[in-house]
């Protein structure tokens, strides 16, 4: 019986891939965990349009990643924490409070997961930042880290 696998199955195949399995397998397996359907006309169509869909989909947003991350380049994000004296700082400067100075002083949000910071921002200065976006966008912005 051919079978189209709707999901990766050990051994057998990946999601997408048309498999010819015996009919026990199928009917037993297979087709009760609805890890495939049987594979007709109707079934690869519907397939081919769902990659259609979610390939354009991916598409888009990675133009609208690249988009932001050249809104990104040119921004300077301004923090004013406490510090003590030669520019040390009592704590650091951590990812979400660059994210929440990213909002409020130039309105974009971005989740605190996709900052990368290379190292701890523990000293007044400023520091190169990276937002990953997306696989294949990537920005880079500055942190002024001044002292109150």
């Amino acid at each position: 019986m051919k079978v189209m696998l709707l999901e990766d199955v050990k051994k057998l195949g990946k999601a997408g891939e048309v498999v010819e399995i015996s009919d026990g397998y199928a009917k037993n397996f297979i087709l009760p965990k609805k890890l495939g359907k049987e594979a007709n006309a109707d079934v690869l169509n519907q397939w081919k349009l769902k990659k259609g869909s979610e390939a354009n989909r991916k598409a888009q947003e990675k133009q609208e990643a690249l988009a932001l991350a050249a809104k990104l380049e040119e921004k300077t994000v301004l923090l004013k924490v406490k510090g003590g004296e030669n520019g040390r700082l009592f704590g650091s400067v951590t990812a979400q409070a660059i994210a929440d100075a990213l909002a409020q002083q130039h309105g974009i949000q971005i989740d605190k997961k996709k900052i990368q910071l290379k190292d701890a921002i523990k000293a007044t200065g400023s520091y190169p930042v990276d937002i990953k976006l997306h696989p294949e966008a990537t920005a880079k912005f500055t942190v002024k880290v001044e002292t109150l």
